[in-house]
């Protein structure tokens, strides 16, 4: 009787344990999903220009922002009129390597030979106006691109694209737009803004989709290839487009988490957390 007593006692405080345990990992979800919600996304955006001379980029982002994208501002803190010797080694990090071409040897040598770099701030936006906002960031590439900047990253999420890939974005972008497609607004607008796939603690992420409004996805690496992994991010990044977070995430058993790696004051963090699919 006593041996059944002692294992009943045993059970009850690990029940109580697991409880407390749970109602801990609980409120600590809570209070970072709180914290969280006081974010909101912005575009940082680099230009590159092949002259020891700020002037000419400067102001043709000045006249865009006049034109058309209100709220955005050009950095004078860290925006110099001389050559970053960091440039090549950000850029080699943050070329996207899923689209095919996405750079080539001339955008690689441009980015070594630059003399000079312009950071472009965006507005913070509210959720629902990622997209718009993000679309607006587009076409503020396309007008620097053909003021002589020679390169282009967005360092909100650390991607970058070739001069020719940006183009054809920007065109897709204007296509869209000129439909009245949101999502592929949207879709166009990840693409352009957003890393993937990036490997941390057994998930390949991505990272910078809080600039059209989503969540991340982490898919664990155990799933397939890198590029099997990719498509399988931006599978979920579509269904939660089309369909909704929460029968997206009821579909793919998946999980919403804010258990970021970045602190919520890094450009990187996302708000809307992150759908983590089960291995």
């Amino acid at each position: 009787m006593k041996l059944m007593r002692r294992a009943l006692l045993a059970s009850i405080w690990a029940l109580i344990g697991w409880k407390a345990a749970s109602a801990k990992e609980s409120g600590e979800e809570a209070a970072a999903q709180a914290e969280a919600s006081s974010v909101t996304p912005r575009h940082v955006l680099c230009f590159l220009g092949k002259e020891r001379d700020l002037s000419v980029l400067s102001e043709a982002a000045s006249k865009t922002i006049g034109d058309f994208a209100t709220g955005f501002s050009v950095d004078e803190d860290y925006s110099q009129a001389e050559p970053d010797d960091r440039m090549s080694r950000s850029f080699d990090v943050c070329w996207d390597r899923v689209e095919a071409d996405a750079w080539d040897a001339a955008d690689e040598q441009a980015v070594a030979d630059h003399q000079s770099v312009l950071y472009v701030l965006g507005p913070s936006m509210a959720q629902g106006d990622t997209v718009k906002v993000s679309m607006v960031a587009l076409r503020l590439v396309e007008r620097m691109i053909g003021a002589g900047a020679v390169a282009a990253k967005g360092e909100s999420a650390g991607i970058a694209h070739g001069i020719d890939r940006w183009r054809e974005l920007i065109r897709q972008g204007a296509e869209a737009q000129k439909a009245g497609d949101t999502l592929a607004e949207q879709r166009i607008g990840r693409l352009a803004f957003a890393k993937r796939p990036l490997s941390a603690r057994g998930y390949l992420e991505s990272v910078g989709f809080h600039l059209v409004g989503l969540p991340e996805v982490y898919v664990p690496e155990t799933s397939g290839s890198e590029r099997q992994v990719v498509a399988i991010i931006d599978a979920v990044a579509e269904e939660i487009a089309e369909q909704g977070l929460k029968p997206t995430l009821k579909q793919r058993k998946a999980s919403l988490s804010f258990d970021s790696t970045y602190d919520v004051d890094e450009f990187k963090f996302n708000p809307y957390g992150i759908v983590k699919l089960a291995g």
